[in-house]
């Protein structure tokens, strides 16, 4: 993970406009249970591409795990709004079917 994680942080530094570079570091946070520093990271995806659906539900699942339910619910309906501006219905049926899980 490591190896991945830096990598994937000297490319952001290269570039820390790309989201695709944050959310990558967010999951690696994410897979080394560094929740919030990994929710950091997909706060900045989303700062950079308020439309990165999978970023929302990607937060909302390290909130849930970091015991924050209420934040993952938030989380989920501002990816839902998110995924029908963009018109990708297949993220926000995602999304809905975590928020589903939660309720």
């Amino acid at each position: 993970m490591a190896d991945r994680l830096d990598q994937l942080t000297q490319l952001y530094d290269a570039d820390p406009n790309d989201p695709f570079l944050s959310y990558g570091i967010a999951l690696e946070l994410g897979k080394a249970e560094r929740l919030t520093e990994a929710i950091d990271w997909l706060n900045k995806t989303l700062a950079l591409d308020a439309h990165y659906c999978y970023a929302y539900y990607q937060k909302a699942k390290m909130q849930s795990a970091g015991g924050d339910d209420p934040a993952a619910r938030q989380t989920l309906h501002d990816g839902m709004a998110a995924a029908e501006a963009a018109g990708d219905a297949h993220a926000r049926d995602e999304i809905a079917d975590l928020l589903n899980s939660l309720e």
